[in-house]
């Protein structure tokens, strides 16, 4: 609204920093809703009621589905989190555990307790929250090559866009991977982020030389152009598959599986007739 002049402090269009004084006059146009967003809205909250893996008093997980951010941002109403405050209104306090990219798909995690979010917090960073995906990247990974440990350093946002760098002044970062099965052209890994550093698992594996396919940050377009994708989706193929962490309540290991969307699936089986 700022952006299209729609609010204006004395009558100019103001940027977002501008702070107010006193006696400014801010004016806001009217603002219209549309029942289409509405519609939009409550086909996702039904999606999202499908694709949550388990809930109790303490937490709830979702398998994410690919192509939603988890919260809401720049042109972005509503994330996962929105829509689940919609889903459990009754539930007072709501909060992301953690993070997955909008086209990564998985596990996510959500607190339902301020506690639960301090434990599990506390635990990732004690590097005791054990997470395992699967991707699947481009030629055959080499058997050789079982752990990457390579520091990763941020760059600064590229037109809002988030990227990282492996760099001698980077943080340490080290990713284990384990060959799940081999195809024609590419390989379905599981890798196992030892630390949780910002696109680990992708810069990781672009740097060796298998970039995963349809990372449009750190990819091969060349590569990813000459596949036949039939029906899948042009989205990464990086799932939060597995993890593994003492539950706050219960003070015992939890462990939990996110199964992969049939696309995918019915996608992994054609390349095995291949």
């Amino acid at each position: 609204m700022l952006r299209k002049g729609n609010i204006r402090v004395n009558k100019k269009r103001v940027k977002p920093k501008y702070k107010l004084k006193n006696k400014d006059i801010v004016k806001i146009t009217n603002i219209k809703f549309q029942n289409k967003t509405n519609k939009y809205i409550d086909k996702n909250i039904i999606k999202l009621e499908k694709s949550i893996l388990y809930e109790d008093n303490y937490l709830i997980i979702i398998n994410k589905p690919v192509g939603i951010s988890v919260h809401g941002g720049s042109g972005i109403n509503y994330g996962i989190i929105e829509r689940i405050r919609l889903l459990r209104s009754k539930v007072k306090y709501l909060e992301l555990v953690h993070r997955l990219d909008k086209d990564t798909s998985g596990i996510l995690i959500i607190a339902k307790k301020r506690s639960t979010l301090v434990s599990l917090h506390k635990q990732i960073r004690e590097l005791k929250v054990k997470k395992k995906y699967l991707t699947l990247v481009h030629g055959l990974w080499s058997k050789k090559i079982k752990k990457v440990d390579l520091p990763i350093l941020k760059n600064k946002k590229n037109k809002g866009i988030n990227l990282v760098k492996i760099s001698s002044l980077g943080k340490k970062s080290q990713t284990i991977f384990e060959i799940k099965k081999k195809y024609f052209n590419m390989t379905l890994l599981y890798a196992i982020p030892v630390t949780g550093r910002t696109h680990q698992i992708r810069i990781h594996t672009s740097h060796i030389g298998n970039p995963i396919i349809f990372d449009n940050k750190y990819g091969n377009k060349i590569l990813d152009n000459k596949i036949n994708i039939q029906n899948l989706r042009k989205k990464i193929i990086l799932h939060a598959y597995s993890m593994k962490f003492i539950h706050p309540n219960t003070k015992s290991e939890f462990y939990i599986q996110a199964p992969l969307s049939i696309e995918l699936k019915k996608y992994l089986k054609s390349l095995n007739n291949n």
